[in-house]
């Protein structure tokens, strides 16, 4: 993983807004519908192509293939995975008290955005067999894309989410959770492994983490001890990976709304901190959580260990001013070291594959640009003062 030596490097969390013409036969595909397989592998790798010239022509460091074959940042890890099955009716609680506080608002944004508008259902999976990866075909067509695209446009450094295993359906076949989970570790381990002898970072991606803080039916012991069985897992899954090719992400699932039930990083930090990671990436630009950088004035970041702020959000359409941006990135670097902090987003800005995504496209390009004006701002002033 490079560091930022001489400046603050850039990257963000992974996923992109689809193109149209993209969406349109990704859908076909995904219904099963008959599609010209060529002609939609020739598609996704230009767009792959064209997805990472972008990034770098916006600044982007360490880019990634956004996303463009997947139709969601943890629905996709579903068609690799022998041994679920989709129950689209069962009722899964998840936000609850979020959703009671303000449930006119979240009744209309997970019908109209988030889940609602995505193009494939995001129906709850349940194992009912033994699990197997199986995903390897479309693992090597990512691998395979992101290298093409990442040699051509010249990249020094690229990466590639994967789903956590903490968010991979519920367990009606192994005797325990904790068999499951690492039944589940064994399997993902396999995409892992890919990933990184493909050359690449591998991010694993979190947002369930949060949950387990957020769930009402646990009382303060068995939320503690869920989340150190969660964390144990995805280490389990990390087994033999480099802890410095990993990127360990985590957000609290809910892109744009009042969100004042999730839990407080500081409330996670010590978990956080246990994943065998050499990179971790956190919301930090948005009003809910941006105050939560004094918590690295109490917390030591451990050596060799580098942290990926979030310092322009997916939470909002405002681009962030790159002034201000440079602000945030100065706040970490004070704290944990210039050489420790890599300037990211927040979240993804299509970790669901839609038509109209929350922050149009338009805009997440803008905000990439306010990103990298920001970096480059923090440098000037984070070198010119240890000059």
């Amino acid at each position: 993983m490079k560091h930022s030596t001489d400046r603050i490097r850039v990257t963000h969390v992974g996923s992109l807004p689809r193109p149209h013409d993209l969406l349109d036969t990704l859908t076909l595909r995904l219904a099963g519908e008959p599609i010209d397989e060529a002609a939609f592998q020739r598609l996704l790798a230009q767009t792959v192509g064209d997805m990472v010239g972008q990034q770098v022509e916006a600044g982007i460091d360490t880019v990634a293939d956004g996303e463009m074959s997947k139709p969601g940042h943890a629905v996709y890890i579903n068609n690799r995975l022998e041994g679920f099955e989709p129950r689209p009716d069962a009722d899964i609680k998840i936000y609850e008290e979020e959703k009671a506080a303000f449930p006119e608002y979240y009744k209309d944004y997970f019908e109209r955005a988030m889940l609602g508008g995505a193009i494939a259902p995001s129906a709850p999976m349940f194992c009912v067999g033994p699990i197997k990866y199986v995903g390897h075909e479309d693992l090597r067509t990512d691998l395979e894309n992101l290298r093409a695209a990442a040699d051509k446009h010249g990249c020094d450094e690229a990466f590639m989410p994967s789903a956590a295993v903490t968010g991979v359906g519920f367990n009606e076949h192994y005797p325990s959770e904790e068999a499951y989970m690492y039944a589940l570790a064994d399997a993902i381990a396999e995409e892992y492994r890919a990933i990184i002898d493909a050359g690449f970072l591998l991010q694993v991606d979190d947002p369930f983490l949060p949950n387990v803080y957020m769930d009402t039916s646990l009382d303060e012991k068995a939320r503690m001890t869920r989340a150190t069985l969660y964390v144990d897992a995805v280490n389990h899954s990390l087994k033999g990976i480099p802890q410095e090719k990993v990127r360990f992400h985590t957000c609290y699932g809910i892109n744009q709304g009042p969100r004042i039930y999730e839990p407080d990083l500081p409330d996670m930090i010590d978990q956080v901190l246990r994943v065998n990671a050499g990179a971790y990436s956190f919301e930090a630009g948005n009003p809910r959580h941006e105050h939560e950088y004094h918590l690295w004035e109490n917390v030591k970041l451990p050596d060799g260990k580098h942290i990926l702020p979030g310092v322009i959000t997916h939470a909002s359409s405002v681009v962030e001013h790159p002034e201000y941006v440079a602000e945030r990135i100065i706040r970490f670097a004070e704290r944990v070291g210039r050489e420790n902090v890599i300037a990211s987003a927040d979240c993804g800005f299509s970790s669901q594959a839609m038509y109209k995504t929350e922050v149009q496209t338009r805009i997440v390009w803008a905000k990439f640009r306010a990103l990298s004006e920001g970096a480059r701002i923090a440098s000037d002033k984070l070198w010119a003062r240890a000059a």
